[in-house]
């Protein structure tokens, strides 16, 4: 026999193995990664998202709103402002003649007056207490939105501003 001949092997060689376990374990960890982005951009913008509640809303579920901050949504009553030294009192009213005394701290927003829907942030001084302590007044909406949509936001009084 020719030693070329030995050296040439001519048996069929298996193909080597392919990688499909570590392909499935690199989609797995990406899988993974995408989920925990996506609970991530859904918690933050959940978070992110500022709602109020209405006077009205306040008063029927009362018990359940407690001392926990919150913004607090109503008109201002007209009358009912006073300056203090250390921002403002005034009464915050709901559709159904509900009021909220509000003590506002800090200096309230040029455009704060009555007859205006506003949002308050703070809290109620005690779980049964309709007296609101209030860190931060918000005007609603401002003049040039109103006039833009008239029908939209109306005082009490059937009035817009």
């Amino acid at each position: 026999m020719d030693t070329t001949d030995a050296l040439a092997d001519l048996t069929p060689v298996a193909p080597p193995k392919t990688r499909s376990r570590s392909r499935r374990r690199s989609i797995g960890v990406l899988i993974v990664l995408v989920l925990a982005i996506l609970a991530l951009l859904s918690q933050g913008l959940l978070h992110s998202l500022n709602y109020f509640e209405t006077v009205n809303q306040v008063f029927a579920g009362r018990a359940s709103v407690g001392t926990k901050v919150i913004r607090l949504e109503g008109v201002v009553k007209p009358g009912s402002i006073e300056r203090t030294s250390s921002g403002a009192t005034f009464t915050l009213t709901g559709s159904k003649n509900e009021a909220v005394h509000v003590a506002a701290h800090g200096s309230p927003p040029q455009l704060f007056q009555a007859n205006i829907p506003v949002v308050v942030v703070g809290h109620f001084t005690s779980a049964t207490s309709l007296d609101f302590d209030g860190t931060q007044i918000m005007v609603k909406h401002s003049s040039s939105y109103i006039a833009a949509h008239p029908k939209r936001v109306k005082a009490p009084n059937g009035s817009t501003r």
